[in-house]
């Protein structure tokens, strides 16, 4: 890209670009949930400029990202958007690329606590609570489904004796499977659906719940782990440390 823009010079304060996948066929929504997002973040981050943009809004991130900002995904796996479409996205602007949101070392933890909370709210046992991590997976290639299955193994680790399994939008075992074997090998236990995602786009809104539904998922389904209350923190600290380590002129 022609390095035309005033906003192309290197910055005189941090800046951060939050950016996600978005929603082609209905933009503007997720535009202004990823908005208030950033500004979520900005709050934790005094003296920062931190902005949004999707993907799905044409020539947006380009325009919004200078040399030396922050670019920092807002996507659960390092897989064809992030290792891919972002970097060509970016081509010409001199801007360094965070790892996503869903490999954070310290999502698990939040993950848990969610969990734990959420059982305590509904007077059940953790352990004897069985979790559905319900997580989009790819037909483009692994890195998807290897980013929820670490997540999950993760999880369990910090859950021990839990009963925690996952289930995929677009690969094998299909969420309605996993749910279907909670019903069959253990009915009366309760159950949870966390979804793997950051933003609460169709896949959530439309694909989940109708795989529940088919298998007859008696269980509750949480927020996505993007809607977390401590997720702005979470990211404030990511960029924080990213500002610190980097080369100083």
């Amino acid at each position: 890209m022609r390095k035309t823009r005033s906003m192309s010079q290197t910055p005189t304060r941090p800046i951060a670009v939050i950016t996600s996948h978005g929603q082609p066929s209905e933009p503007a929504p997720q535009e202004a949930a990823l908005a208030q997002l950033a500004s979520q973040v900005a709050q934790q981050l005094p003296g920062w400029d931190v902005r949004s943009a999707t993907l799905s809004t044409p020539g947006l991130l380009e325009q919004v990202t200078p040399d030396g900002a922050l670019v920092y995904p807002f996507f659960m796996a390092n897989g064809w958007f992030t290792a891919q479409v972002l970097p060509r996205r970016l081509t010409g602007i001199d801007a360094k690329l965070l790892p996503p949101f869903g490999l954070d070392p310290d999502l698990p933890q939040l993950a848990c606590d969610a969990l734990r909370k959420a059982c305590a709210d509904r007077g059940w046992s953790l352990a004897q609570t069985r979790i559905l991590l319900a997580a989009h997976g790819s037909a483009r290639g692994p890195k998807a489904a290897e980013a929820a299955e670490a997540f999950a193994k993760t999880m369990r680790a910090k859950l021990p004796g839990s009963d925690l399994a996952t289930g995929y939008v677009e690969e094998d075992p299909r969420i309605a499977d996993t749910a279907r074997q909670f019903a069959a090998l253990t009915p009366s236990r309760p159950a949870l659906c966390l979804p793997f995602f950051a933003q609460a786009g169709e896949h959530v809104r439309d694909d989940i719940p109708e795989a529940l539904e088919e298998a007859s998922f008696s269980g509750d389904t949480l927020p996505v782990l993007g809607a977390l209350p401590a997720v702005p923190s979470l990211i404030a600290a990511a960029l924080k440390r990213a500002h610190d380590e980097a080369p100083k002129p």
